[in-house]
């Protein structure tokens, strides 16, 4: 392969305390977070709006929000969910249950809430290079419609969902199992006519039976099905796409070529098979696809299995979460299915039980400048599965917002960090802490 050498003078546009690269739900919420504790606040997203996953990737729903007795992506996170319920119209629009997401609701959300608080953010904007002085991230890179230039902080957060920022650093990271292969992606969708109230069986019911009859050209038996978002409209989460990297464009494309072209199957599966849903019609798929799996950064502390089953606490937790271990099954072979249900059937908790998040898995080793917050934290692959979901991300990016703008203050890195007044923030903010003493 060809190689060349690319020189040119940038202009640094933005001079702030802290940056944010990426706007999905942990990026807002660390740039929400970070804003309201007075510091200069810069994010950048490369989609045209915020949200991420949930409105650029279309996923129809949030997933465990509490324990069943207390509220645990509490603060900026409930915020967020309430005020997206008002804007939305939730009642009016005749939606079942409150998990279902309005995208275009959401968006609005994001929108204002960054706004009230203070932090500026760019939408169409993609982080291209990081530049290191020593141990230190000096600036960086960026590209718009514009052109390229450069942002210095004092401090930085990696919401990338893949890591980017922290990889590019040169933060070690795992991918994936042993073999390096990681959980199939799914392109979202949104789809009109479906009757709900028609809907009497559980959308993977007939899967074995449609494949018999020659409606899919291959067996996928983990179909997680429609969320209701609107009187008569649905969010789909179905269809897997395996052998998918998230952070390679060369395996993604051809990903979302086969996600969009997969919808045909699953219009005549539902028409035929599901009731409720006879005169189903898609309207549209999503601009991203919808990456379960991919980089887990280290940090100074890795969250593992272990935690989860002994609902482990920490000196410096700065939530509690309870998802189950969601690990998509690796193929669409049986055994793989059973693999699945194992995990998300055993590895689930009780009504109350949570485990402890530590403050030290958001902070990476080797950089002294940096913070992350979302799916590429420091965790087991288990524990990855559990903390990806957007709860578990408005959990990590809001203390990393607090976090670093205590940083930005005071001059220290976040590894030096005072803790427990992280944890007092926090916990003004309505997060919830049972293990925090004043």
């Amino acid at each position: 392969m060809a190689e060349l050498t690319y020189e040119r003078k940038l202009h640094v546009r933005y001079d702030v305390d802290v940056f944010v690269v990426g706007g999905g739900p942990a990026g807002c919420a660390a740039a929400i977070a970070a804003a309201r504790q007075g510091a200069k606040v810069f994010l950048a997203e490369r989609e045209g709006c915020l949200g991420g996953l949930g409105t650029a990737g279309m996923v129809p729903a949030y997933m465990t929000y509490g324990d069943g007795e207390h509220i645990l992506s509490a603060g900026i996170g409930q915020e967020i969910r309430e005020r997206m319920w008002k804007i939305g119209q939730y009642e009016e629009n005749g939606i079942a249950g409150t998990t279902g997401i309005r995208v275009e609701a959401l968006k609005r959300t994001y929108d204002e809430m960054l706004s009230e608080a203070g932090a500026e953010f760019m939408l169409d904007t993609q982080m291209t290079d990081v530049v290191l002085d020593g141990e230190k991230i000096d600036y960086c890179v960026m590209s718009a419609k514009s052109g390229m230039y450069a942002v210095k902080a004092k401090i930085y957060i990696d919401c990338t969902g893949d890591g980017d920022l922290c990889a590019w650093a040169g933060v070690p990271f795992q991918k994936g199992d042993e073999n390096g292969q990681t959980m199939p992606a799914t392109l979202c969708s949104l789809w009109s006519g479906i009757d709900f109230d028609k809907r009497t069986i559980r959308d993977d019911s007939r899967v074995q039976e449609a494949y018999d009859d020659g409606v899919f050209s291959k067996l996928d038996l983990h179909l997680s099905g429609f969320w209701q978002v609107a009187r008569h409209v649905g969010g789909g989460n179905i269809g897997h796409v395996w052998g998918v990297d998230g952070t390679d464009e060369r395996t993604l494309t051809p990903a979302l070529v086969e996600g969009r072209k997969m919808f045909d199957e699953y219009q005549t599966y539902y028409r035929k098979y599901i009731p409720g849903f006879e005169n189903v019609e898609m309207v549209s798929t999503a601009n991203m696809m919808g990456i379960r799996e991919s980089r887990r950064i280290q940090g100074e502390y890795t969250l593992n299995l272990e935690d989860f089953k002994a609902r482990a606490s920490f000196p410096d937790e700065i939530g509690r979460y309870c998802y189950p271990v969601d690990i998509h099954p690796s193929d669409n072979s049986p055994e793989a299915m059973a693999v699945f249900r194992k995990f998300f059937e055993g590895l689930r908790y009780k009504k109350g039980e949570s485990y402890g998040v530590p403050y030290r898995m958001i902070v990476p080793v080797g950089v002294d400048n940096l913070l992350m917050a979302g799916r590429c934290v420091s965790t087991d692959r288990y524990l990855q599965a559990s903390m990806r979901v957007m709860p578990g991300c408005y959990i990590t990016g809001q203390a990393a917002g607090v976090a670093a703008a205590q940083c930005a203050k005071t001059g220290k890195a976040p590894r030096e960090a005072d803790v427990h007044e992280i944890q007092r923030v926090l916990k003004e903010m309505g997060q919830y802490l049972p293990n925090y003493k004043e």
